[in-house]
C-alpha cells in the first residue's frame, strides 16, 4: 500500500475555494495536513458582487474536521493581499492553486469591452497578480508549487467563448514560462484542465453527465502535482470523471520553402510545399523553444551562418547557443544580442 500523501507544515492558497472545484481542492489538502486559506469573493459566476459567506462555509468545514484555514475575501487581482493572509495567519506560502474563474459567454460579435476585460482581470490577470506575490518567498525557501487552471476551451476554443478561451490558453503561456524560470530555484507550475460539475458548468452540460462530473474527483490529480515529491512541471493536465491525461503541443517537420540561400520564397513555393508543411504524421513534441530552434537550425546546415552572423559564428554555434539556454534576439537574419537567459531572472 502506497505511503499517504502528507503536506504538514504546508501552507496552501486556493482561490475560488468557496465552491466547487476549489472547495474539493481546499477540503484535500487540509485532510492532508495543510494550512489552507481558502479565498473566495463571494460572487457570482458572472463577475457581480460579494460576500464572505462563500469562503467561510468552508473554512469552518475544515475546522470542523480539525484542520487549518483561513478565509480571504480579496478579489484575484488583489493577489498580495491573498498572499499576505497566508503569511499572516501561517507565517509562510508554499502552493498557489489559482481556480477562481467567472464567465461572461457572447458569440464573438456580441462581446462587449466589459466582457473581454473582465474575463482577462479575473483569469489571466488574476493568476499573475496572486503567483507573483507568493513568487519571492518561493524562490528565499527554495521551493513553490504552482497551478494555473486552464479549459478545454482555452485548448480547443468553443462557441460563444472567444473571451474566456483567450484567458485559458494565456495562463497555458504563462504556466509555461514560469516552469521555466522557476526550475532553478524548486518552483514547479503546472496548468490543470479540468472538466467538472460546478456553477460554471451547470447549465452548459448534460444533467446525466453533469452528475459524474465530481470536483472531489479532479481534486486528487492537482494535490499530486502540488506534492514536494511529484517531479511534474511545465505539463498541461487534463482531468475528467477519475481520468488524467497529459496534452502538448506537437509541429510537423515542415517544409523548406527554397533551395539556396540566394532564392526569394513566393506565394507559389508555399503552396507547393503545403502538404509537407501539414502533414502531420511525423509530428513531434519540443519541450522547450531551445530544442525547436536545435531542430530548426539544422534543417539549415546548407547556409553558410557565419556570413549572416558575422562575429557569432556558424550553425554549430547557434545551436550550442539555444542548447545552453542562450537568449536570442533577432533583427533580420542577424543576431543582435545574445545574453544568457537566467542572468533576467
Amino acid at each position: 500500500m502506497a505511503v499517504p500523501m502528507r503536506f504538514d507544515g504546508r501552507v496552501v492558497v486556493v482561490t475560488g475555494a468557496g465552491a466547487g472545484l476549489g472547495r474539493a481542492y481546499a477540503l484535500l489538502f487540509a485532510e492532508r495536513g495543510a494550512s489552507v486559506v481558502v479565498n473566495d469573493l463571494g460572487g457570482g459566476r458572472h463577475g457581480d458582487g460579494s460576500s464572505t459567506k462563500a469562503a467561510d462555509i468552508v473554512v469552518q468545514e475544515i475546522r470542523s474536521k480539525g484542520g487549518k484555514a483561513a478565509a480571504n475575501y480579496n478579489s484575484v487581482e488583489d493577489g498580495e493581499k491573498i498572499i499576505q493572509t497566508a503569511l499572516d495567519n501561517f507565517g509562510r506560502i508554499d502552493v498557489v492553486v489559482n481556480n477562481a474563474g467567472i464567465l461572461r459567454d457572447r458569440s464573438f460579435a456580441r462581446i462587449s469591452n466589459t466582457d473581454w476585460d473582465l474575463i482577462h482581470q479575473v483569469h489571466l490577470k488574476g493568476t499573475f497578480k496572486t503567483t507573483q506575490a507568493a513568487w519571492p518567498h518561493f524562490r528565499k525557501q527554495n521551493y513553490g508549487r504552482v497551478i494555473v487552471t486552464s479549459s478545454n476551451s482555452g485548448l480547443y476554443g468553443n462557441f460563444g467563448q472567444a473571451n474566456y478561451a483567450a484567458a485559458k490558453i494565456g495562463v497555458v503561456g504563462l504556466s509555461s514560462t514560469l516552469a521555466i524560470e522557476g526550475r532553478k530555484n524548486n518552483i514547479h507550475c503546472n496548468a490543470i484542465v479540468p472538466t467538472a460539475a460546478s456553477r460554471m458548468t451547470e447549465d452548459i452540460l448534460p444533467p446525466d453527465f453533469f452528475a459524474e462530473l465530481k470536483p472531489e474527483l479532479i481534486a486528487p490529480v492537482v494535490v499530486w502535482l502540488c506534492h514536494e515529491s511529484c517531479p511534474e512541471t511545465g505539463s498541461i493536465i487534463e482531468a475528467a470523471a477519475g481520468w488524467a491525461g497529459k496534452s502538448y503541443l506537437v509541429r510537423s517537420q515542415g517544409s523548406l520553402l527554397r533551395s539556396k540561400i540566394t532564392d526569394n520564397v513566393t506565394p507559389e513555393d508555399v503552396k507547393e510545399h503545403w502538404g509537407t508543411v501539414t502533414d502531420m504524421s511525423n509530428a513531434k513534441h519540443y519541450p522547450s523553444i531551445a530544442k525547436k530552434m536545435e531542430r530548426r537550425l539544422k534543417k539549415f546546415d546548407w547556409l553558410e551562418m557565419a556570413t549572416n552572423c558575422g562575429a557569432y559564428g556558424s550553425i554549430s554555434d547557434w545551436i550550442e547557443m539555444a542548447q545552453h539556454g542562450t537568449y536570442i534576439g533577432w533583427r533580420t537574419s542577424h543576431i543582435y544580442n545574445a545574453s544568457p537567459a537566467e542572468q533576467m531572472l
